[in-house]
C-alpha cells in the first residue's frame, strides 16, 4: 500500500477500488507494523484535540503570547448570531473554527499541526463546519483525516510544508489542499476529484509569502487560515461539480516547491519583508525605534 506520489496513490485507489482514506490507513498499518485499531485510535485522539482547539476560544477567548490576536473567533460567532454574516453557513463556521485554532496555538495551547502550527486551523475548520451542516459522524471525520494525511505526506515527501523554505503557500497552501481533498471525499467525490481539488488549491495560492509580524505565528497567519478554508471550499466545490483540474497534483506540487525556492529570503518567515515590514506592523510589535 505504499506510494511515493499522487499518481501511484491514484493507481492504488483504482486497483483496490478504495478511497484515499483507506489506502492511507492501510499504509500506516503496514509501514508502522501496527493494527488498524491502533492507528484509528491515534487519529481519534487527533480529532479530539482539533475539536477542543476549535471550540474553546468561542466560549473563552485567549490572548496570544505576542498580544496581536485573541477573541477574533468569538467576534465572528457573534457577528453570525446577529444575522449579519454575508458568507454561507459552512464558510462562516469554517472561518471561525480556523481562527479559533490559531488563537489556541498562539497562546501556547494544545493543537494538532496539520501540517504545521501556523496552518493548524484550516483542516479542523473545514471538517467541523461540514459536520455541523451535514450531521457527519466522527467516524467519517476520522476517515477524512486519513485522506488529508495522504496529501500532507506527499507534500512533505516531495516538496515542503515549511514557511521558511517555501513561503505560506507551503503552510496554509498545503493545509488547504489537505482540507479540500478531505472535503471532497466526505461529500462523496472520487479519489481523482480529491486530487483535482488539492491541485486547484495550490494553483490558487501559488506564490503566497510567509511574513509573520514580529516573527511570531500569529498575524497575518490567523487571517490566512480563514482565507485558506475559503480557498479549500471553492476548490472542493469545483471538483465535486465535475470541473477537471488540467494540471495534476504531482506537477502542481513540484511547481509550488520551485516557486517557493525562488521567493526572496525576506519573504520566507524572517519578518524582514511583506506585511511584517510595514510601519504599522513594526510599531505594533515594537521592533522599530
Amino acid at each position: 500500500m505504499d506510494f511515493k506520489n499522487a499518481s501511484e496513490l491514484l493507481a492504488l485507489c483504482t486497483q483496490q477500488q478504495l478511497p484515499i482514506s483507506e489506502i492511507m490507513r492501510r499504509r500506516e498499518c503496514q509501514l508502522g507494523e501496527t493494527t488498524r485499531d491502533e492507528v484509528t485510535h491515534r487519529m481519534k485522539r487527533a480529532l479530539e484535540i482539533m475539536r477542543s482547539s476549535a471550540l474553546t476560544p468561542l466560549k473563552t477567548p485567549v490572548k496570544s503570547m505576542g498580544g496581536l490576536i485573541g477573541g477574533e473567533a468569538k467576534k465572528l460567532a457573534q457577528h453570525a448570531a446577529k444575522g449579519r454574516s454575508i458568507c454561507g453557513d459552512v464558510l462562516h463556521k469554517a472561518a471561525q473554527y480556523a481562527m479559533a485554532v490559531l488563537e489556541v496555538n498562539a497562546s501556547m495551547g494544545l493543537i494538532v499541526a496539520a501540517p504545521t502550527a501556523g496552518s493548524a486551523g484550516v483542516l479542523p475548520g473545514m471538517l467541523f463546519a461540514l459536520q455541523d451542516r451535514y450531521n457527519i459522524s466522527d467516524e467519517r471525520l476520522i476517515d477524512a483525516l486519513f485522506n488529508a494525511g495522504a496529501i500532507g505526506y506527499l507534500a512533505m515527501r516531495n516538496a515542503t510544508v515549511a514557511g521558511a523554505v517555501g513561503g505560506c503557500q507551503a503552510e496554509v497552501g498545503i493545509a488547504s489542499a489537505m482540507a479540500a481533498s478531505a472535503a471532497v471525499e466526505l461529500m462523496g467525490g472520487t479519489p481523482a476529484q480529491c486530487l483535482d481539488a488539492a491541485s486547484t488549491v495550490l494553483m490558487n495560492m501559488l506564490g503566497l509569502v510567509c511574513d509573520p509580524v514580529g516573527g511570531l505565528v500569529e498575524y497575518p497567519c490567523q487571517n490566512r487560515n480563514a482565507a485558506g478554508v475559503a480557498n479549500a471550499l471553492v476548490a472542493a466545490e469545483l471538483s465535486l461539480a465535475g470541473i477537471h483540474q488540467f494540471i495534476p497534483f504531482d506537477e502542481m506540487l513540484d511547481t509550488m516547491y520551485a516557486v517557493g525556492r525562488r521567493i526572496p529570503i525576506e519573504l520566507r518567515e524572517t519578518a524582514l519583508g511583506g506585511c511584517a515590514a510595514t510601519p504599522s506592523a513594526c510599531a505594533k510589535c515594537g521592533l522599530c525605534s
